[in-house]
This record gives C-alpha cells, structure tokens and sequence, in this order.
C-alpha cells in the first residue's frame, strides 16, 4: 500500500501525525504524494482536532522527484493533495526539521501553519535548476510576505533559517526541543484558533507598489546574464501582484512548462545530478571509511594557503598555517583577516561567526606543529623540487595514518608522493582560487593512493563545502589539461583577425564568467609563460606581451589595460603587436565570427576532455562537467564542454575537428579516437559507463 509504504500515519490522542518516508530526501513522488492523500482524508474521517505533516530522517522534504519530470504523471497529482489540505475542516501544520526545499516548501505554504526547528533551513531554489517553483511558490510566498521579499528569495534561490523565515512570516513558530512533541503541543494549544491561508491572504499584496517591485527585479536580473529562470521567477511572482490567485497559477504552470522542457533546465539537471554522481568512485568498496580529521595543518600562507584555511576555519575544523617567517606569516593572517572583515561589513557574516572562525586560525613558523595533525595540505610554489623536499619533511613529522594532501595544480603526484615513505596516504587537493570561494575540488588519485586517503579527502571536502571530483594523475589533471589546449586556437585566431576583446566577448556572452584573455590577465601571463617554458612549448603572441613587461593586473597592462579600478580597456599597443605578428607570419587578417571564435575555443577543450576519458583520467563524462562549472566559471546552465559537445552531435564534433585541424595545422584538433568512435556508432558521452580515474 501507498500509504503505508511512503507516510507513516501516527496519532498522539486526537492529533495526528503523517510522516513521509521516503529516503533519503523526502521527495514528492508518486507513493508520497497518494500517501498524503490518504493520510489526510483518514484523519478527518477519524475525527482528528489537527494534522502534523512531518518529515521522517534528517529533513521535511527536499521537494519534487526530479525523474518524474518528462513522464506521464499518475495521480494524485500535488495540486489534488494542496486541494485536500486547503479544504481541510481541521488545520494541517507543516513541522519542519532539516529542511523544506522546492516543492517540499511549496507543501509547508499551503498548509494553515508551518513551525520549524531552530536549525532547519527553507527554501525555493527551482531556478538553480532552471524553471520557476511549480506547485504555487510564486503565489504563495507573495501573499505571506510581500512581493518583494518572495521575489528576492525565488529569484536568488538560496534557502534562509527558520528564524529567519520567522522574520518574514512566513514561519509561524521556531519551536525548542523535539520537533514532533513541541508540534503536537502548539497544535493542541491553536487548533481552535482562525487561520489565513495563504491563498486567501491577499492584504500584503493589495497597493503593491509595482515600479519598486520592477526596479528590484531589474536590479536581481542583472546578476543573472543569459540564464532564462530568474526572468521566468520574476515574471510569475509579478504575476501575484497584479491579478487573482487563479490566474497567477495558470502564469506559474506556463512558465513552468516552458522552462522545465526547455535546453537551460536540461543542462541545469544534468549538473544537479552529475554533481551527485561525481561523490561516487566507481571502484571504491562500499566499506571504505575516512579517516578522522579533528584538526588540519596549512603548509603555505599565500593566496592559496590562506584560502585553503580559511575554507577549515569557515566550517569549523581548527587550522594552522605554518610560514617560513614570521613576516610571512602575519602577512597571510591578516589577508584572512581582511577577507572576513569585508564579508562582515557586507552583512553576510555576524561579529560571533567572525570571532568564532577567527578563533579556529592560528599560525606558526615551526614546521613541528605538523605532528598534531589529523591532514597536512601542501600549498606553496608550483616547484616540484620543493615540494618534494617539503614532503620528505612532512614524512618525517606527521604522525603514522595521516594523509599528506598537495594543492598542487599540475605536478605529478606520484613523484611528489615518491619523497614519502607513505605513498599510499599521498593525494592531491586541488583547490581553485579564491580557495575560500569556489566550490570545487579536484582530489588527484596517484597510482600508490589508497581508497582510505581518497575517502577522506572526499570527506574533507564535503565537510568543508566542496563539489569533490575524483581525478587521475596527470600534467594539469582534468581542467587546466583541458584549457590549456585551446592556446594554439587562441593564437591562431589573433594571427587571422580577432582581438583579445572580440575572443572574450564571444566566450562572456556564452555565458563564461570571463573569457580566456581576461582570464590570463587575472592568473598573470607570467605563470602562463612558466608553464609554457617548463613544457616546452610556445605561445608567440603572448610570449611577446610577457617579454614587453605585460603580466596583466599585477602590472596594469596585459592583453589590456587596467584603471585604478581594474577596469580591462582595450590597448592600442597589444592591437599592433598582434598586427605586426601576423604580418610576421603571412597570415590575411579577416573578420572571425563569435560563432566560429566559440566553436575553436571550445572545441579543443572537447577534444582533450574525450583523450582524458580515453585514459581513465576522469571516471565520467559529467565529471568533467561538473569541474568545469564548479571550477572554471562554465556556467551551469550551459551544462559544461561534454554537454556542450553531446548537444552539437559528435559527428558534427568529429567533422568540425577535423576541418579546423587542416585548417590551422592543429595537432590538437586530430579527433580523439573516443569521439571517432562515438560519431561512427551514433553514441554521446552522456551515455559511456564509469571508469576508472587513474
């Protein structure tokens, strides 16, 4: 049965009690919601004085079961359950713990009172996904707490806490102690009491001042460049404002219909998904357990050493930084400092959260502190001399079972794991800069790394808010591999007419966070140039910038130049250095396209990325995705390069490889064997199996 499989139906006197159980997220599938139904409709018939809707586990409800979507629903339909506890004769209270997310708040707003515990978060975070809340969000929410408000909560997508919600209103009561014994008694206490609901709760609503309402929505909108959900969550939560609840649900469902079938949501899904699928090793034994880690040791206080504590001291774990100087090291302390502070002055961090993870920092200059920790991350110059000698050291200190970590980003972990007499318990942790910001983890598996130092870097990596990909052991791993073969197409299309803007704008209006120039710029052409020197290769144009002093921000002046505020402005003296370079070399300037600038840019990446499989390097192809977007601001809506890829057809890959691999003289653009197989057998990379990174 339904019911008893999916809702668990309990009763504490004349209150009764409807459990979802549907782990381990509680999500709104078919069972769930014919359990709801059922549920509700016994306890009337029972005699009940009111209805506690709870969730079973560590949350409320995580909200729709997004594999359902696309498929013929079969009832009873959630808007059929919102019915039943609309028109229910006793009220229904949603009594949230964990969280109440998506769908899973949309069923908290229509019962006649939600309490929550004080730790509980809630949320609609629909347009992360790429369509707008469809079960009533945007009307609802509306009606509770203003236009305004919903809107700034729908269109960010973040969840806030029940105390916060509390705030707002639209959580009546954050209730102490158990969830469920502390509901039963506010429910004993207000059950004959009149509630609102919030469909027929239309006085925040009415007067609304909708100039101030467009204003803010153009103002969120601006943050949100290319991605068609937010304008979707703007439009129908407008949609409350200006006309009945009746026909601001038909705007909903249509928007909603739109956008769920549409190509944004597909790629938002995939990433959604993907993400979870990259926390899976594929060859990892089921019983495979991290080791503890109470406490972390940084070796380097730079701008990643730095970043990197600040990401333990941010989630609780107490860190030290160990500098060679006490200059050093009170240079890199007060930069966290900083970086707190002005998170604090913004308002998103309170004067106890900052004392609490300043408390968690500490330094020193004695490498002998190593011996207290539980994991060492490595995190100095791309040397692998010295970190191979920094490593012997570690050896030499750390106790017995402690994982030694580097944050190395392109080295080789098994040389670097050869300085130890514990291989097995080297890995790398490649975190991206700013360390403290982005969400990704690159944890490179080395040839001697066991499952334990691998789970537990993965666990320190969630613990730590991380997006964990597991990766194999090669020069630049999965990401900078793959970025860095778009150089020799880069160069190429500078000799045959595009300027550093014109490459940057067809990437920025794609939807990259910055374009491959802008992005040299940032990192510095020096390290680019060091790279290319270590490798052997050559980057003519942008080795002609570097030799003229053009390290980019650091200086001023890059593939642009930058005002005191950093503002990139286009600069005569690269425009003739590019000219005369392809005078040089009897290149015929002509205009390029952006869609050609994108599809040369993007298709190296592919390619390499397709060798990478190939190599077992990357487990999956959703796995690259996932870096991508965590990683090199790809944005999540565009699904990432295999996505990409998949979505063009890889026998259009293939050609197009091919005729820009003649075209250019590309080495790079030799269609990998993966992609000619796929392109002969009619298959994509979305539908290859696991394998193993390595």
């Amino acid at each position: 049965m339904a019911e008893e499989r999916f809702v668990e139906h309990a009763r504490d006197g004349d209150i009764h009690i409807l459990r979802i159980a549907n782990p381990p997220v509680n999500t709104l599938r078919t069972g769930v919601r014919a359990g709801l139904h059922a549920g509700i409709a016994a306890a009337l018939r029972e005699g009940a004085r009111a209805i506690i809707l709870m969730g079973e586990g560590r949350m409320f409800s995580a909200g729709a079961e997004m594999t359902e979507f696309n498929k013929p629903r079969q009832p009873p339909s959630l808007p059929e359950v919102f019915e039943a506890i609309e028109t229910s004769k006793v009220p229904v209270i949603a009594a949230i713990h964990g969280s109440a997310l998506g769908g899973g708040l949309e069923l908290a707003l229509v019962c006649h009172a939600r309490v929550a515990s004080p730790t509980a978060m809630v949320g609609l975070p629909e347009v992360k996904r790429g369509f707008v809340p469809g079960a009533g969000g945007t009307q609802r929410l509306p009606r509770l707490i203003g236009g305004e408000a919903a809107l700034k909560i729908i269109v960010g997508g973040d969840p806030v806490s029940a105390v916060e919600a509390q705030k707002l209103g639209f959580i009546d009561a954050v209730l102490e102690g158990p969830l469920e014994a502390a509901a039963v008694e506010w429910a004993r206490q207000n059950s004959g009491r009149s509630f609102t609901l919030a469909r027929k709760r239309d006085d925040n609503i009415k007067g609304a001042d909708l100039a101030s309402f467009d204003a803010l929505a153009a103002s969120l909108l601006k943050r949100t460049r290319g991605q068609e959900s937010p304008k979707g969550c703007a439009q129908a939560v407008r949609a409350a404002l200006t006309g009945s609840f009746e026909d601001g649900l038909n705007t909903e469902r249509e928007i909603f219909q739109k956008l769920v079938a549409g190509e944004q949501s597909f790629a938002l899904r995939h990433i959604f998904f993907g993400e979870r699928e990259a926390a899976r090793v594929p060859d990892m034994p089921a019983e495979t357990h991290p080791l503890p880690v109470k406490r972390a040791v940084v070796i380097g206080g730079g701008t990643m050493g730095g970043g990197i504590a600040m990401s333990f001291a941010n989630f609780g774990i107490p860190v030290t930084m160990v500098e060679q100087t006490q200059e050093a090291l009170d240079r890199g302390l007060k930069k966290c400092e900083a970086n707190w502070e002005r998170t604090l002055k913004s308002g998103r961090l309170s004067e106890a959260d900052y004392a609490k993870r300043r408390a968690l920092l500490t330094g020193s200059t004695d490498m002998g502190v190593v011996a207290e920790a539980d994991l060492v991350i490595e995190a100095v110059f791309e040397d692998i001399n010295v970190k191979k000698e920094i490593f012997a050291k570690l050896d030499a200190i750390a106790r017995p079972g402690v994982v030694l970590a580097s944050n190395t980003s392109t080295l080789d972990i098994d040389a670097i794991a050869s300085a130890t007499k514990r291989p097995e318990l080297v890995v790398g942790m490649h975190f991206f800069s700013p360390a403290n910001v982005m969400k990704l983890l690159e944890i490179v598996r080395g040839k001697a790394s066991s499952f334990e130092a691998i789970a537990t870097a993965m666990d320190v990596g969630k613990r730590i808010g991380k997006v964990n990909v597991v990766v194999g052991n090669c020069d630049g791993f999965v990401g900078n591999r793959m970025t860095g073969k778009r150089g020799f197409q880069l160069e190429r299309l500078l000799l045959e007419g595009a300027l550093p803007a014109d490459i940057d704008r067809a990437m920025e209006t794609y939807g990259m966070a910055m374009g491959p120039c802008a992005t040299g710029d940032l990192a510095g052409l020096d390290i680019g140039a060091a790279v290319r020197k270590a490798r052997g290769t050559k980057a003519p144009i942008a080795d002609a910038l570097v030799a003229a002093g053009r390290y980019g921000q650091k200086t001023g002046k890059g593939w642009y130049m930058y005002d005191e505020k950093r503002t990139r402005l286009p600069d005569p003296e690269v425009e003739r250095i590019i000219v005369e370079m392809s005078e040089q070399h009897q290149v015929k300037r002509r205009k390029i396209e952006d869609a050609e600038i994108l599809e040369r840019m993007l298709l190296p990446m592919v390619n390499e990325g397709a060798r990478i499989l190939e190599e077992g390097i990357a487990s999956r192809a959703v796995d690259i995705d996932v870096i991508f977007c965590n990683g090199f601001g790809w944005p999540a809506w565009r699904g990432g390069p295999m996505f990409w890829a998949d979505r063009m057809g890889l026998k259009a890959v293939r050609d197009r490889l091919a005729q820009y691999a003649e075209a250019t003289n590309d080495p790079n653009l030799k269609p990998a064997a993966l992609i000619e197989k796929l392109a002969a057998e009619g298959g994509s990379f979305a539908a290859m199996g696991a394998k193993r990174a390595a």
